[in-house]
């Protein structure tokens, strides 16, 4: 008989009648999973649908968010999960078992995919995992809304590459996404522009910010005299509308944006000198989604600003600056999200699934920085981390110092950071954790031109202390992202096969089937180093992967160093434990 792997793969087996799925009834993820599987039977698919068998399932803390909020989650609200359950799960390995008949001439059975989530379908997202059903079953159908979408929302990958490996490209997806943030560097073509002035300096336009597009309405707000004429006599101002109005304070902005924006907010904020904070604050509550604020000021605020960082990572809002008097020197100096070459890096709870993620990627990267701070609350983490990268960083040249904070004073920590940095700071910050005193912690740490990332997924409404000086004075910008777009996903994948991303090494916990609830909960608790994948063909107790030793003795062989997965490893466990 042929290796039971084999016939796996090759779908040489007689597929079940019905198969199990974990589904959201209710909220709470000590709901989940308390009425055990629900049992679907299997059928063919339609005409236009494609049957898929689903391989390998990561758990992500976004499912743990869905299941928490259930309801009110913001991608399902007000759906009833008694009549319409949600299936969540969407770092998936899938491969195709059948194709309806309009399907049939792209997807053949036995090809092997991946999904990007986050899909649209004529422009309304329909995410994977959320509205449609996700990966938390055996086999899902397949239809329009992802295959007729406005993308290739499914992206094939190579027939040796693993199937834990494969689906962990997702949330690796998320990590090189974040890198790949480019600031907008002209008017928002179409928009509403605000120009707001705060002293009666000399200002200038300057070139190339209406290339793109001109907006489609300049407000000027108590604006420099000759600044005003300026924009009034320019060419590129020829039929937009341009309005002047006078004596804006902080308790008019609002009023200003329902009337002028229609309560969207502006899309250009440009600051003429230093504002009055309350003012500043006002404008900044003001701005639109993808919206940029540019402040042409010289002289220090009087206080640091209240920011929602939550908008800045989930609305895609830029804070640029310049002390040349010039907008267009804001706007052209606004830095990519890439790390800058050689440079210093601080990852600030670098040791959580995905802060291991942006930090294996920056140590192995060609042209990534030369020195890694690595700060996190757990030593177990920490010591995960060192062991999984420190020899591949040395031999990249990289200097890495991990340090627990809890275990040092304040001034242990601004030592080692001082001695790492020579004094100067960091280049490039990342925070992986969504707590704001993390993110002003580390704000007197960036040097002259450096890039805060905040990944973390920080709710909308956490307000941050920031000193916007440093914003115009120093070159300070901060950013952040949230998922990703499906080429994104197609390079991640690419890379992993080609060995430049290790996707692999953040599985720190595998379970089957019957293991999914306890995964979801672990995942929620923080109780493993790593990333917990799921082998939905398979029955397996969830287990940490060192722990496999006196539960799979044969598989725990196969792994690296006793501590990490391999694709060998998978392979063992999987003749091991299939039952077809």
């Amino acid at each position: 008989m042929a290796d039971i792997l084999k016939r796996y793969k090759d779908l040489d087996y007689t597929l079940p009648q019905s198969y199990e799925a974990w589904q959201v009834t209710e909220a709470g993820v000590e709901n989940f999973g308390k009425n055990g599987t629900v049992n679907l039977p299997l059928k063919s698919p339609a005409d236009n649908e494609i049957l898929v068998r689903v391989d390998a399932i990561g758990i992500c803390f976004s499912d743990v968010k869905l299941v928490t909020q259930g309801s009110t989650h913001a991608r399902i609200t007000g759906r009833d999960l008694v009549k319409d359950p949600v299936t969540p799960g969407h770092e998936v390995a899938l491969t195709i078992v059948e194709a309806g008949a309009k399907r049939a001439d792209k997807f053949k059975p036995g090809e092997r995919y991946i999904i990007q989530a986050d899909v649209f379908n004529k422009g309304v997202s329909t995410a994977f995992g959320y509205v449609l059903p996700g990966g938390m079953q055996q086999f899902c159908t397949i239809g329009d809304i992802i295959l007729d979408g406005d993308g290739d929302y499914l992206i094939p990958m190579a027939d040796e590459t693993g199937y834990a490996e494969a689906a962990l490209v997702e949330p690796w997806t998320c990590v090189v996404a974040a890198y790949r943030i480019e600031p907008r560097r002209n008017f928002k073509p179409g928009g509403t522009l605000l120009y707001v002035g705060c002293d009666n300096g000399d200002y200038c336009v300057g070139e190339g910010l209406c290339e793109a597009g001109k907006p489609a309405k300049i407000i000027l707000a108590d604006v420099p005299a000759s600044f005003g004429d300026k924009i009034k006599s320019c060419a590129c101002t020829k039929d937009i509308e341009v309005v002047e109005v006078s004596g804006l304070t902080a308790d008019k902005v609002q009023a200003l944006k329902e009337e002028r924006t229609g309560g969207k907010g502006f899309d250009d904020i440009v600051i003429l000198g230093t504002p009055d904070p309350d003012l500043a604050e006002a404008l900044a509550a003001a701005l639109g989604k993808y919206s940029v604020m540019a402040f042409l000021a010289k002289e220090p605020m009087a206080r640091p600003l209240k920011i929602d960082i939550g908008r800045i990572h989930y609305d895609y809002i830029d804070y640029i600056g310049t002390n040349t008097g010039v907008v267009a020197d804001a706007y052209s100096k606004s830095r990519v999200s890439e790390f800058t070459p050689g440079g210093s890096a601080w990852f600030v709870g670098a040791a959580g699934p995905m802060g291991q993620m942006h930090v294996q990627r920056a140590a192995k990267m060609k042209g990534g920085p030369k020195k890694i701070f690595c700060t996190d609350v757990s030593d177990e983490r920490l010591n995960y981390l060192k062991n999984c990268i420190s020899e591949e960083a040395k031999a990249n040249g990289v200097e890495m110092v991990f340090i627990n904070p809890m275990n040092v004073s304040p001034e242990e920590v601004d030592k080692a950071i001082k001695d790492l940095t020579g004094g100067k700071g960091f280049d490039d910050i990342v925070i992986l954790a969504p707590i704001a005193p993390l993110v002003e912690g580390a704000l007197p740490y960036m040097a002259k031109d450096c890039l805060m990332n905040i990944f973390a997924g920080v709710l909308k409404g956490t307000m941050a202390t920031i000193d916007v000086t440093n914003v115009y004075n120093n070159g300070n910008r901060f950013v952040g992202s949230s998922g990703s777009k499906p080429q994104d996903m197609v390079d991640t994948l690419r890379y992993t096969e080609e060995k430049q991303l290790p996707t692999i090494n953040s599985c720190a916990a595998i379970g089957g089937m019957d293991a999914m609830p306890e995964g979801l909960m672990g995942v929620k608790t923080a109780r493993f180093p790593g990333k917990t994948v799921i082998f939905p063909q398979i029955k397996l107790p969830l287990t940490a992967l060192p722990d496999l030793k006196n539960v799979l003795p044969n598989v725990y062989d196969k792994l690296r160093d006793g501590m990490f997965w391999t694709n060998e490893a998978e392979k063992e466990l999987l003749r091991s434990k299939l039952d077809i």
